[in-house]
Parts: C-alpha cells; sequence; structure tokens
C-alpha cells in the first residue's frame, strides 16, 4: 500500500500543473527555473569541442603536409633543388691588356662571409631577418608580426619573408606575387636551410641579391657606391649597403641620400638592439655618415663593353664559364676622345644649343680604337656610333665625287655653281650664293651643293649608292638625286668605315673591336683573321680623291681640324636645318669621325661640321700623332699636281670672286602642292634646263681640259 500510495502522489505530481513565469519565481519556489544540466553532461560538450578542434588541427596539418609534399615533389621534378651557377661572367680587356670592365661573377662569389667585417652581415641581420639564426626557413613570429602591423596600418608595411626566403625568390623563382609563388618560396626556402649552413645562406644572400644601380651583390656595390672593396668598408657603409635592400631604387644613396642616410640610421639602431654594437659605436656612425662616391661620370667604356656584348653570341656560342674578351681599344686614346667630347659640349653646347656627341676612330685595318657613345653614359646608354642613324649631310659627298671620277671626271673639272632644278626639287646654296665656274677640288672643299647634285644626276644616283655600298655603308639609301646632299639616314661608325678605304689604299674594311676570346682557364674560342676584302679603288682615283679632300681641311670648310704639317683629308657635313653636324677626317694613320647633334632631331644653333666636331677631332688626333711619321696619304698623285695644293691655288687667283670659306648648306626641300601631287609638275617644269652663265662657255672648256688630263 505504502508502494501505491507514493506511486499515486508521483503520478499526481505529474500531472501537476505549471504556470508560466514572466520574472521567475524564488529559489525553491514551485515557479523556479528547472536546475543546470549536470556536470556529466558539461563535460561530454567539452569533449566534442576538443575532439572537434584536434580533428581539424589534424586535417590541418595533414593538409599542409600533403600540400608540402606535393610542393616538394613538383619542384624536385623541376630540378629546383639545385642552387643554379652565376652566369659566366665577362672580362674586357683593352689592348695593352688593362681590364676594361667586368660583367657578372668572372671569379664565383666575389667575397666570403669569414673575409669582411663582422658589421656587415650583422647589419643585413639586424634590418632584414632578426631571427635567421634560430629560424627553419621561415619564420611564424614574424609572419604574425608583419601581418598585424600591416592591419594596424591598414596597407602592406612590412613583410614576413625572411633572408632564406629571399635568397630562395633570387635563386628559383620568378617575381610574381601570388600564393603559389609564395608556398614554393617557403619550400625552398626550407629546403636551403637543410642543405647548407646560415653562414652559407647569408654569403649567397649577399653575393647574389640586388643592391640597386646595377650592382649585383655587396662587392658590386662596395665598389659602385664608395669605390672600395666590401672587405674594407667602415661601419657607416656597412649601415647603407644594408639600407639598401629593401628597396634599391628609393634608398639608393646616389639618387635618394636623405632616405638612404635615414634607413642607415635605423639599421644602426637595430644593431644596438640586438647588441651587436653599442649606442658609442652607432653614435659615432651617425656623426660621421658614409661619404658616396659621385656617379654622375660613368667611363664612356661602358659604351663598348655594351656594344661587345651585344656582338658577343655572333662570336662565340655554349660557353659554360667565364670568358676574357681582349679587344682593340686604346686606353689613353679613350680618356682623351671622352674627355674632349665632354668639355667641348660643356663649352660650346649652349652656344650652338647642341647637348650631344659622339665619336669613333678605326686604324687603317678597321680596328675600333677608341668610341665614345654620348656625353653622360649614366644619363643615356644610347650608343649614338653604333645605332643612331642620321642624315649626314655634305659628309657624303666624296661617294659623289669618286663616282664621277670612275666615271671620267678630274680633280680640275670645271662645273658650273649655279641654280639648278632637278624635276619638282631645286637645292639651293646657302644663302643663295653662286659662284659661276669652279673646279671640283674646290667645289668639294668649299661643300657646293649645286655642283654636287649635278654630278650625282650626270652619274646617276644609282652608281652614286653602288660606291657608298662598295665602300662600306651598309644601310639602304634612296635611289634620287638628293643622295647627293646625303639626305639617307648613316650610323658614324658605317661613315667612318666608308672612308677607310681612302685612308688604307682603296681596301674596304668591317669594322671590327674584339680581337681573340679565350675561356678564364686560358682555352682560346675566338681569334679574328682574315685578309680584308681587297682593294676597290684604282691607284689613280684614290690619289684623286686624296688631292680634293685634302683640300677640304687647310683652305675649305674643316681648316680648323688641322694640326702641325701632316696630311690630313677629310669632309664636313650638316643636314637640313642644322639638325647634324659631322667632320670625318683621315690621314695615313688613323680614321676618326664625330657627330653632334640633339637626339630630339630639334635643329642646332647654324652649327656646322667645322665647329664642335673638327675641334673635338683635333683635340684627339694632335696628340695622337705626336711622335708618328708624316706620311703621304695612299694613291698615285695627280701629275698636273705637285701636292701642295697650287693647283687651287692658281685657281682661286684666276676666279678670286669664287666663293668663301663657308659651308653650303641645303634649305628646306620644295614639297608638291595638292594638285601636283595628284597630276605630277607641268611638262615646263620637268623640261627646264638652267641657264648658263656668262662664264658657261669658258667653264665648258676648262671641264674638258680637266677631264683630259
Amino acid at each position: 500500500m505504502g508502494f501505491t500510495g507514493r506511486g499515486q502522489r508521483q503520478r499526481g505530481r505529474k500531472q501537476e500543473r505549471r504556470e508560466p513565469s514572466l520574472f521567475g519565481g524564488r529559489k525553491g519556489g514551485r515557479n523556479s527555473l528547472p536546475p543546470s544540466r549536470s556536470p556529466r553532461h558539461r563535460r561530454r560538450s567539452g569533449f566534442r569541442l576538443v575532439t572537434l578542434f584536434l580533428t581539424l588541427v589534424f586535417w590541418g596539418i595533414f593538409a599542409g603536409a600533403a600540400g608540402f609534399g606535393y610542393l616538394w615533389l613538383s619542384l624536385d621534378q623541376k630540378g629546383l633543388f639545385q642552387v643554379p651557377a652565376r652566369e659566366p661572367g665577362i672580362m674586357v680587356l683593352a689592348a695593352d691588356g688593362t681590364v676594361l670592365a667586368e660583367r657578372g661573377a668572372f671569379y664565383g662569389d666575389d667575397v666570403r662571409i669569414a673575409d669582411l667585417p663582422a658589421y656587415v652581415p650583422q647589419a643585413i641581420i639586424a634590418i632584414e631577418d632578426r631571427r635567421f639564426r634560430s629560424h627553419f626557413g621561415v619564420d611564424p613570429m614574424g609572419l604574425i608580426r608583419a601581418m598585424v602591423e600591416n592591419l594596424r596600418a591598414g596597407r602592406v608595411v612590412q613583410g614576413g619573408s625572411t633572408l632564406t626566403q629571399q635568397l630562395a625568390k633570387n635563386l628559383f623563382l620568378q617575381p610574381d606575387r601570388t600564393m603559389a609563388r609564395k608556398a614554393q618560396e617557403a619550400v625552398l626556402a626550407i629546403w636551403l636551410e637543410t642543405k647548407f649552413s646560415k653562414d652559407e645562406i647569408l654569403q649567397l644572400y649577399m653575393n647574389r641579391v640586388y643592391f640597386g644601380g646595377g650592382a649585383v651583390g655587396i662587392e658590386k656595390a662596395a665598389q659602385k657606391y664608395f669605390g672600395k672593396s666590401a672587405r674594407d668598408v667602415t661601419l657607416a657603409e656597412a649601415a647603407i649597403l644594408a639600407a639598401v635592400l629593401k628597396a634599391p631604387t628609393n634608398y639608393n644613396p646616389v639618387t635618394n641620400p636623405d632616405a638612404a642616410n635615414k634607413r642607415a640610421g635605423e639599421v644602426l639602431n637595430d644593431m644596438v638592439d640586438m647588441g651587436f654594437i653599442d649606442a658609442g659605436e652607432a653614435q659615432m656612425a651617425l656623426t660621421a655618415p658614409a661619404t658616396v662616391r659621385a656617379a654622375d661620370y660613368v667611363p664612356a667604356t661602358q659604351y663598348i663593353v655594351d656594344y661587345v656584348s651585344e656582338i658577343l653570341p655572333q662570336l662565340a656560342q655554349n660557353y659554360d664559364q667565364s670568358i676574357v674578351v681582349e679587344t682593340t681599344i686604346n686606353p689613353q686614346i679613350q680618356q682623351l676622345a671622352e674627355r674632349s667630347l665632354r668639355r667641348r659640349l660643356n663649352q660650346d653646347g649652349a652656344k650652338f644649343n647642341v647637348s650631344q656627341a659622339s665619336f669613333v676612330m678605326l686604324d687603317p685595318a678597321g680596328a675600333v680604337i677608341a668610341m665614345v657613345g654620348g656625353k653622360s653614359y649614366v644619363k643615356s646608354q644610347f650608343n649614338r656610333v653604333t645605332k643612331a642613324k642620321r642624315q649626314p649631310g655634305s659628309a657624303f659627298k666624296p661617294f659623289v665625287y669618286l663616282t664621277a671620277i670612275e666615271q671620267g671626271y678630274g680633280p680640275d673639272s670645271v662645273e658650273v655653281d649655279e641654280p639648278v632644278r632637278i624635276g619638282d626639287w631645286q637645292p639651293d646654296n646657302y644663302g643663295d650664293k653662286y659662284i659661276g665656274p669652279v673646279t671640283l677640288t674646290k667645289a668639294l672643299a668649299l661643300s657646293i651643293n649645286t655642283v654636287a647634285v649635278k654630278l650625282a644626276f650626270n652619274v646617276s644616283p644609282a652608281a652614286v649608292i653602288a660606291t657608298a655600298h662598295r665602300l662600306g655603308i651598309t644601310s639602304d639609301l634612296a635611289d634620287n638625286a638628293s643622295i647627293a646632299l646625303g639626305t639617307s639616314e648613316v650610323t658614324l661608325l658605317e661613315l667612318v668605315s666608308a672612308f677607310t678605304p681612302f685612308a688604307n689604299g682603296g681596301a674596304p674594311v668591317e669594322p671590327y673591336i674584339v680581337s681573340r676570346i679565350s675561356t678564364r682557364d686560358g682555352r682560346l674560342i675566338y681569334q679574328r683573321g682574315g685578309d680584308g676584302l681587297g682593294q676597290v679603288i684604282s691607284n689613280y682615283d684614290l690619289g684623286a680623291m686624296s688631292r680634293m679632300m685634302r683640300a677640304v681641311v687647310p683652305q675649305g670648310t674643316g681648316r680648323s681640324a688641322q694640326f702641325g704639317d701632316f696630311e690630313i683629308a677629310g669632309k664636313t657635313g650638316t643636314s637640313q636645318d642644322y639638325r647634324d653636324a659631322w667632320f670625318i677626317g683621315y690621314t695615313a694613320h688613323y680614321i676618326a669621325g664625330v657627330w653632334a647633334g640633339n637626339d630630339d632631331n630639334s635643329p642646332t644653333k647654324k652649327m656646322t661640321g667645322g665647329s664642335i666636331p673638327a675641334a673635338i677631332w683635333k683635340d684627339v688626333m694632335e696628340p695622337v700623332h705626336a711622335g708618328l711619321a708624316n706620311l703621304p696619304l695612299p694613291g698615285d698623285n695627280n701629275p698636273y699636281d705637285d701636292g701642295t695644293g697650287n693647283a687651287m691655288a692658281a685657281y682661286s687667283e684666276t676666279y678670286p670672286d669664287a666663293g668663301t670659306d663657308e659651308e653650303y648648306l641645303p634649305r628646306q626641300r620644295k614639297h608638291r602642292g595638292f594638285f601636283e601631287s595628284l597630276f605630277g609638275s607641268s611638262s615646263n617644269d620637268e623640261d627646264e634646263v638652267p641657264q648658263q652663265r656668262d662664264g658657261g662657255s669658258q667653264a665648258q672648256k676648262l671641264r674638258e681640259r680637266g677631264n683630259n688630263r
């Protein structure tokens, strides 16, 4: 009964209705909240959370390990688990064996970490990777710190890459900003840490990283910025080198000295924090900052090194070690040319509104003795000797005159300097001056345009082009009458090489600058050979050209190039609107040419080839010929010429009003109108023949006399 009664009470309790309470009842009251969950239930919930967390961690580790393994295998299959050898270096030597330049790592890694002052690697570690000595290639703490700083700043202000990761990127990867590349970087960094010691990694890093200004490796950077080896840099200089690494352009000590010095101060402070140096040493470095070598000047030999690098694949292929390239450059003449070019432009550039010039010298065999591609290699690496194609103007006329000589004209042949019209084109002389009958020698010396145009028309432009190509011009030339005035563009190098047959006895040359190439251990790769291309100008014609072009220097437009009593021949040139000025001259020893103008092709202030170009030419050639024999120019002497220029002097006495020593320049070419372009010029214009002046009959007699000689 008791049992039954207790069950009835319990059933009655279960059937009791509980009213909802808005505010809850008192503790223990009938309307109070149900008791909280039991401890056993709480333990079950905590266990589930821990299990879930461990499961996620497990699968995360599994996924990470799988991804790591996949990357490892894929990188291994690509053959990236091998430190790439540095590209073979190049040492460029002058003709006397002096070093002109080095490129790449000629002797492998330039410095060993053991040879450097301790503060050099310490500076890099302090600013770039404080935990370098303790991490395994990837620094999780560094990554977390970088994330926090970037979140605070709202932009990327810190990177989490370690030195090892930076080295991996430089050695193996492209600079892509992708997650895949970052993952590969991390895997390769870990591999590097397993393969090399910390000092070996740091040494690789210092010799492979870019320090700005074209300097790869700490040795090249120290040489560039301070003019000394990395083994000899001071603490302040070491701080500058470490400062550059974050952003080589922004912290370049040459172009941005304030930013570089400010960051160098941060490097020193970090070194103090890490205990590498004390506060006193840092203060001394701050009060005596590094002196950066001025870099507004880089030797013009860099133009030569660039040119050698461009032609090197044609001379040597498949070499797997550093090579020595022996050139034909004379370093003393090279320095003379560079100094003269810079000095003349600084002195007279503003006067003539000219900003650039170039110079090249060859010997009679075609060897390049000196080459200056521009005023400043730092400001412009464009080589105006080998790459700039400009109109040579009257400097092209010797090819016209040689063609005429080969077709029966002579130095004393006479043409009439008068207005001339060919089709709808009417070339003019400077100032519309015409002097009437004139010998070819006088016409070339004074660079008279109308005579050159007449000759080109008479012998045909095609014949003139063939002559120019035969002597060494390689550029395409326009087959029209204006070729007489040098309207087709050429480079300075090809123009000087085409003048070389006038100096060497009539043999065209292929200009060359490399004489020999060998590997570092002495194995011969290339040796220049060949005996030239043979004579293409007869001795008689060569003598006639020498006579005419000799008159250009002592009595014509190139008078400022004369020095001593040397036999000098040459030709000035000035293109339309004074945009280009040239002087190409030669002796029996050397041939040299100078171009001056502006890179934007803007006109100069009436600069002619007899001004800056001839002055630079003389500055170089006069000291070079000191002590050399005054050899006669090649070619048979004209039997009617005693070699003194008396024939020309006699002509000047006969015609005292025949011209001045000014160079005759082309005026702007006249353009056809709209209807003339459609229908052509009138028949009267096409067939019009210029009227002879009073001296016409006498000129015809003189022409015949000159041709008969």
